[in-house]
Parts: C-alpha cells; structure tokens; sequence
C-alpha cells in the first residue's frame, strides 16, 4: 500500500516527504487555487521536489475539456514534458477515457480521476489507465457502499490481469484508509489534516504521558 499526498502546498509535500517519506503527490484544481501560485509554477515546483524519484505526481488537465478529447491530449503530452514524474488526470468521461488510450500509445501515464462506478473503472483500465481513482466520501456521503466499491474495482482489475493501480482518493479519516488497505487497494490518496490524524491517538499520548512519569521516577543508570 502506497501513500500519497493530496495537495499543491510545497510546505505540506515537503513535510510529508520529510517525515512520513510519501509515495507520491495528487492535485487538483482546488488545491493548486489554494496555493495561490499560477498553475505550471506550482506544479513544476512539486516536480522539482520529487525529481530523481520513483515518486509520482498526478497533474490535472483543464477540466473544460471533458469533451473533448484531442484537447486533453493536447494538454497531457505539453505537462508530460514538463517532469517525468508526472501522471496526467483526466475525468472518467468517453473523451478522458478516449484520451487515455492515445496518451498510453504515447508511453504518457494517466490518472482517471473521479470514478464512481465499477463500469466507469472498467473502461479506465481497458484504456490503458496508470491510475484510477475510484472517489469514496462524496459517495459514503449519500448513503453508498464503498467497501463494495472498491472490491469490484480490485476484483474487475485482478479478473482480467489488467495494469492498472486503484489510487482510492477522497479520503476523509483514518478508517476508510485502513480500509482500502485491508481491500487491497495499491495507493490512497488524503489531505495533509486527515494524515496528521491518522498517525496519532489519544491513548498513544496518554500512554507516553505515563511513560514519562515512570520514566522520570527511575534512576538511569
């Protein structure tokens, strides 16, 4: 199971390169807005940090294209040269799907982003996907199965020897991280926030407060 970084705050990535030795970097539209940095400065900035890695960064196209293919194809071989570290994110739509195929041709690696259903995950790895990225709290948030979920994108990937990775994003606490790696799910992909909370407990701190007072007690040597 992989670990990546869901933001475009060089901060955060430096951080968790530093600390947690992250798998890789996803963004997307909102996160690089957050930045407050032009889009091409702040993503060649994630690249720079990731250079000489095996460590990805999934990089979204401009998600006015979503019918259109040639121009995210267009657009995905112009980020692609930008760092070989790059995956390029494209919507589970028929023109990202579309797109993909082309760009896989092309030996450029893609993301499909915002998959919600099992058959839109099908497509995307039929295409040649790098990456899926099946969305799991918008759909939790009304009321679906996503252990179901991402089971059938495992199991629809393992049926068919399928290249594909399950890069489960939409991450909001440490349970549905621990669960898609219980699923067998490759890589998941959360916030800064939910990481930091992930990594800690209370009964972890409580437990070292004891400690230190024992420890404090006893004479060392």
């Amino acid at each position: 199971m992989k670990l990546f970084l869901d933001s475009a705050l060089t901060d955060e990535i430096r951080y968790a390169l530093d600390l947690w030795d992250i798998d890789g970097i996803t963004t997307n539209p909102r996160h690089v807005q957050a930045s407050g940095k032009p889009f091409i400065q702040v993503i060649q900035e994630i690249g720079d940090m990731v250079a000489g890695t095996d460590k990805s960064v999934s990089t979204q196209t401009n998600p006015h294209y979503h019918e259109d293919y040639q121009a995210i194809v267009e657009e995905g071989r112009k980020l692609s040269k930008l760092s070989p570290n790059f995956v390029i994110k494209i919507p589970s739509t028929e023109h990202g799907f579309k797109a993909c195929k082309i760009l896989k041709e092309e030996g450029i690696r893609s993301n499909l982003t915002l998959c919600f259903s099992a058959s839109q995950g099908l497509q995307a790895m039929r295409m040649g996907a790098y990456y899926v990225s099946p969305f799991i709290a918008w759909k939790e948030a009304n009321g679906d199965n996503t252990d179901q979920f991402i089971q059938d994108m495992i199991d629809i990937r393992d049926n068919y020897a399928f290249e594909t990775q399950i890069l489960v994003a939409a991450i909001r606490n440490g349970r549905q991280i621990a669960t898609a790696a219980a699923l067998g799910a490759d890589i998941v992909t959360t916030s800064f926030d939910v990481y930091k909370d992930a990594f800690a407990h209370p009964f972890t701190d409580l437990g070292l407060n004891r400690f230190q007072d024992y420890w404090d007690k006893t004479p060392y040597e």
